[in-house]
């Protein structure tokens, strides 16, 4: 279910994501996702004011006494998604569109981080613009985060919008920033907003989308490419070009990497072809890390 040629078939995005992470949990022990946190650590006696949501009950009918579901999370914290929305995510792999899998990938988590109790906010960039929407917990907001996601459609340019301070109105609050992007740049602009972002010591995961064609050079033959947000064209001879066209990427990709993490952000790159599973593990991994 979480292949994302199947999933994309599924227009309607409060639907695809409830089918993603439906999906996704599946593999794991109900028990070990329930609470206040997403990891389940231990029981313990319940206490006068604790909330009765967490209450196990088949260890009451077990015991006959209350016990307390505790996690190792404990406080619930505000989730950002970043999405890029320039031209370049207009990109398609065999029918998939960078734009199609990044709005899947950030409707299925943040349906993950409500469900979880967490605030989620939503910030589309696309051609200097900004489009916010604030950050709130309750399953409304969540839907108008939907919507808005839903209506997306890349144009333009990236380029730092000269306000994106405004993006961190009520400062104090520790967020987890979840940036899905392609990062095709011109001129650093990507890196610019990053550096900003990680100078305000927010936890920050960035998601490079790639379609599958742009890792293997496999073009079916085209000898003109385009690029998507200036319009110039190349012409190519595809089958010579492509070793050197895979030393420069993964030149280009180790570059990527090695900045990201020196600035302590985690870094993950995945291909349109690949299922959502492995970027839910990655964003667990480090919605902990920022919950600390």
């Amino acid at each position: 279910m979480l292949n994302p040629k199947v999933l994309m078939t599924i227009k309607d995005l409060p639907l695809l994501a409830k089918t993603v992470i439906d999906g996704f949990m599946n593999g794991f022990n109900k028990s070990t996702v329930k609470g206040p946190g997403l990891e389940f650590s231990q029981y313990r006696s319940y206490q006068p004011g604790d909330d009765l949501r967490w209450l196990d009950w088949r260890m009451f009918a077990r015991s006959d006494r209350y016990y307390i579901r505790e996690s190792e999370i404990e406080t619930s914290i505000s989730i950002r998604f970043l999405v890029d929305a320039s031209a370049s995510m207009n990109h398609d792999d065999n029918g998939i569109k960078k734009i199609e899998y990044a709005k899947a990938l950030t409707a299925s988590l943040a349906y993950l981080a409500n469900l979880q109790g967490d605030s989620v906010a939503l910030n589309i960039f696309k051609d200097g613009e900004l489009f916010s929407i604030p950050s709130k917990p309750d399953p409304q907001h969540l839907q108008r985060l939907y919507y808005h996601l839903q209506q997306v459609d890349p144009a333009g340019t990236f380029t730092k919008p000269i306000h994106y301070k405004e993006l961190f109105a009520g400062a104090g609050r520790k967020e987890l920033l979840v940036f899905i992007t392609d990062m095709y740049q011109a001129n650093g602009e990507i890196n610019a907003l990053l550096n900003s972002l990680a100078a305000l010591k927010h936890e920050i995961i960035v998601f490079q989308l790639m379609g599958q064609n742009e890792l293997d050079f496999d073009f079916k033959g085209f000898s003109t490419l385009e690029d998507l947000e200036t319009g110039e064209t190349i012409q190519v001879n595809t089958q010579r070009a492509k070793d050197a066209y895979n030393e420069k990427l993964q030149e280009h990709q180790a570059a990527i990497r090695s900045e990201l993490l020196a600035k302590r952000i985690a870094y993950r790159m995945i291909s349109t072809s690949q299922p959502l599973d492995e970027a839910l593990r990655d964003f667990l991994v480090q919605r902990k890390k920022g919950a600390r």
